[in-house]
């Protein structure tokens, strides 16, 4: 009778003496997965807590709702999302120590969706901030908050897309949130507020919103937002400048890109009537090139330059129209909302 062969020994199932080695290296790379993760949420657990706050309703009763928050200084400073806080009148934040200490609102940012608060401490583990400017796509992200009241849940995924907006809104003024981090780490209603890691345990992101099924938004820490946070600790409060333009990216023609040394620029969509840019003579379809002697790549450097610095004073705003380039005069002013 001829020999009986089975279909795993055809396909190479079988024992071969390759798998134990394959396993071996599967079983390492979950473990070194593993081991980031639960180091980052040992190291970082004790810094996000958990956001009770109490606000007014419009028929005058109380109201409760809930969200997250990251420790950065010891003696009391947490950020937390703007939207979490809003119309708040008090609160408390819990930590997994068992302390539950009040807060008070120090200030907000609402078209950052950033907020500083102030717990009644002066011992509070602090989170290491880091630079969201160095993200990678495909990087591994950990998000730790406190979603539907359940202190230091953990998730972990990757960041699946840099670069994302979403608009905020403030009274009149609205404002898209540049350069936030998509990640596919779980999200849910609570979350807001808490931290967005890096693998080292930085944190790089305040999570805000989710973006739909398995994606979630955060904002993230970078130059920009650690001057938000600065100004709000300060001041309580974030001035802007206010140029009236909406933008979008695009890249430079091959020749202008040769002759500067870069790549992309931001194109002027729309210039709202009476503002600073119409009054300058800035047109739609101009390329921003430079304000100020800052390079203009992306609409997040055009927000990076309107601070409180320049309102008030003239700033060249060099363009790209019509196959030449054209320095203009602006004078920002200060945005009211």
């Amino acid at each position: 009778m001829a020999s009986i062969r089975f279909i795993d020994a055809l396909l190479g199932g079988g024992t071969a003496s390759g798998d134990s080695a394959v396993q071996r290296s599967d079983a390492e790379a979950l473990d070194a997965y593993s081991l980031t993760v639960t180091s980052v949420a040992e190291l970082l657990i004790p810094s996000v807590a958990s956001l009770k706050v109490r606000r007014r309703t419009r028929g005058g009763r109380s109201a409760e709702g809930a969200g997250s928050s990251v420790v950065i200084t010891p003696d009391g400073f947490l950020i937390t999302s703007a939207h979490v806080i809003a119309g708040a009148e008090r609160g408390s934040a819990s930590f997994t120590d068992g302390r539950e200490l009040d807060f008070e609102i120090i200030g907000a940012d609402p078209l950052s969706d950033l907020a500083v608060i102030r717990a009644s401490a002066s011992d509070l583990p602090a989170a290491t901030l880091g630079d969201a400017d160095g993200l990678r796509v495909g990087q591994l992200v950990v998000a730790i908050g406190n979603p539907l009241g359940f202190a230091g849940s953990v998730t972990a995924g990757v960041v699946s897309a840099l670069g994302r907006s979403f608009p905020t809104r403030e009274g009149a003024a609205t404002r898209l949130v540049e350069n936030v981090i998509q990640t596919d780490a779980a999200l849910n209603p609570g979350n807001s507020g808490g931290a967005l890691s890096d693998g080292r345990g930085r944190v790089i992101g305040i999570n805000t919103a989710v973006a739909g099924i398995g994606l979630g938004l955060a904002v993230p820490i970078n130059a920009t937002t650690r001057r938000i946070v600065g100004a709000l600790m300060r001041d309580g409060r974030f001035h802007r400048a206010y140029l009236g333009v909406a933008v979008g990216p695009r890249p430079l023609p091959p020749r202008l890109a040769a002759e500067i040394g870069r790549h992309s620029g931001v194109e002027v969509v729309e210039v709202f009537e009476g503002a600073p840019a119409a009054r300058a003579g800035i047109r739609p379809e101009d390329l921003i090139l430079d304000i100020d002697g800052s390079p203009i790549r992306t609409a997040g450097d055009l927000q990076r330059v309107m601070v409180d610095e320049v309102i008030g004073r003239s700033v060249a705003v060099k363009i790209y129209r019509n196959g030449e380039m054209l320095t203009l005069t602006a004078t920002p002013a200060k945005l009211e909302v």
